[in-house]
């Protein structure tokens, strides 16, 4: 069923027309990670609408669709659901981006650390209060701050 899906699954503004054949020359192997975007263009092999903007994995690969695993809360419990999307509908997720970023960093730092022989913590560390500083009057001074008074204008 597709009720209520008029602006959900209509193409962005200067994206309408024909579909961009890189679309069908990405390769999508099992295990990655991708994220579910209904094209409105074609409707075969569409995910429902409860799929559109979901993340899953692929667990299968055919000619010109993958099937992907996706967690759906049902109740208080989540459910795998497996579905099998076109390739339309289907694109890389930048998700795992930013970790695998962290990654490579942090062999790299380490590999420096190692080779200067000193120790190192790689762990992110939340964002620290300011550090304590004076603040000079000599050309910076206070003012005070009076609220202005009320008038009735009438």
């Amino acid at each position: 069923l597709r009720a209520r899906t008029r602006s959900l699954f209509s193409r962005d503004f200067r994206t309408k027309g024909p579909i961009k054949l890189s679309t069908y020359l990405i390769n999508f192997k099992v295990g990655d990670i991708v994220d579910i975007k209904a094209n409105g263009a074609i409707q075969k092999g569409m995910p429902h609408k409860y799929y559109h903007g979901k993340t899953g994995v692929v667990y299968n690969v055919t000619k010109s669709a993958v099937g992907v695993i996706v967690h759906k809360q049902v109740g208080n419990r989540y459910i795998e659901k497996r579905i099998n999307v076109r390739v339309e509908h289907v694109k890389h997720s930048n998700c795992r981006l930013d970790f695998l970023r962290r990654v490579k960093e942090n062999a790299r730092r380490k590999a420096q650390a190692k080779e200067n022989g000193e120790t190192i913590v790689l762990k992110r560390q939340p964002a620290q209060p300011a550090t304590a500083h004076y603040v000079s009057f000599k050309k910076n001074a206070p003012i005070t701050v009076a609220p202005v008074p009320y008038e009735a204008l009438v």
